[in-house]
């Protein structure tokens, strides 16, 4: 019977000392805590906060003491697409990403029960509000002032839980099928005004320079000169007759009479002509005979 008993209280003894002996392990591995380089352990005592450690080896009371982790690296948060109407009255469909790291472990333990869930939230209806502010155009052209403008409301939004936005940029801008046809032709209509525009300013310039070409082709000695080096120009470039008017100025020079190219031959006039000239002539000397001194 006592031997029965013995037996009992050993193998008592035993489980117990086997529970105290994991008890203090739990204890001290409770009271034992890591933080790495880029965490902060932020710790409670009595449910009173005793600041932001780390990095390092810390031991902490247990039951007293209690340590939450918060990484300071910074987090890319990729925001769900979100339907909004532009000033304009068009309907887009718009998604974001924003960066943004903890500045403060103990603001951002304290003031926010999920700091990474709470700047999501804030960062869709802020890019809700923005972007329903502004016209189409400005949606697709100036993004970076919209970035901007975003990441300044957000971080301001932001800054009393101990978080810093860094970056907030617009992805991507889906607008409906007819929309995108239109702007095409908008964009299309817009390219043959500028082509057009283009077309008629080298007219312009284009005449222009044929004024003062003409102004310094006014000499025909000049225009003859253009003349032959068009003539030239063409003779090596094709091998067919090419017929080209030529104006009677150009030959004046050839037709003076003293060679000089001062003025016009003065031509003969044909003989039917002649003798129209010459009939007044002798009608009159008929009856009044030749004039005095005349041979």
């Amino acid at each position: 019977m006592s031997l029965g008993l013995l037996q009992v209280a050993g193998f008592g003894i035993a489980v117990a000392a086997v529970i105290a002996v994991v008890v203090l392990l739990f204890l001290i591995g409770s009271a034992v805590r890591i933080v790495n380089e880029y965490e902060r352990g932020v710790i409670f005592s009595l449910g009173r906060i005793k600041g932001a450690k780390g990095p390092g080896l810390f031991f902490l009371v247990p039951i007293r003491d209690r340590m939450i982790k918060v990484d300071l690296r910074t987090v890319t948060m990729d925001v769900p697409p979100q339907d909004v109407i532009t000033r304009d009255n068009v309907p887009a469909r718009v998604n974001a990403v924003v960066y943004f790291r903890v500045v403060d472990p103990n603001r951002s333990v304290i003031e926010v029960e999920n700091y990474v869930l709470a700047t999501s939230q804030i960062s869709q209806t802020t890019l809700r509000s923005v972007l329903g502010q502004k016209d189409l155009d400005d949606l697709l052209t100036n993004r970076e002032q919209i970035n901007e403008e975003l990441q300044t409301i957000i971080d301001e939004q932001t800054d009393p839980w101990g978080i810093k936005v860094s970056v907030v940029e617009v992805k991507d801008v889906e607008i409906p099928q007819q929309m995108q046809r239109a702007m095409a032709r908008q964009a299309e209509s817009e390219r043959e005004r500028r082509a057009k525009i283009i077309a008629a300013e080298g007219e312009y310039q284009a005449s222009q320079r044929l004024r003062e070409a003409a102004d310094i082709l006014e000499s025909p000695t000049a225009l003859q000169l253009r003349l032959f080096q068009t003539l030239g120009e063409i003779s090596s470039e094709n091998n067919s007759t090419v017929i080209i008017p030529v104006p009677i100025d150009l030959f004046a020079p050839y037709l003076s009479q003293d060679g000089s190219g001062n003025g016009y031959a003065r031509r003969q006039p044909p003989p039917a002509r002649r003798r129209e000239e010459e009939a007044p002539e002798r009608q009159y000397e008929g009856p009044v005979g030749k004039p005095e001194g005349a041979q």
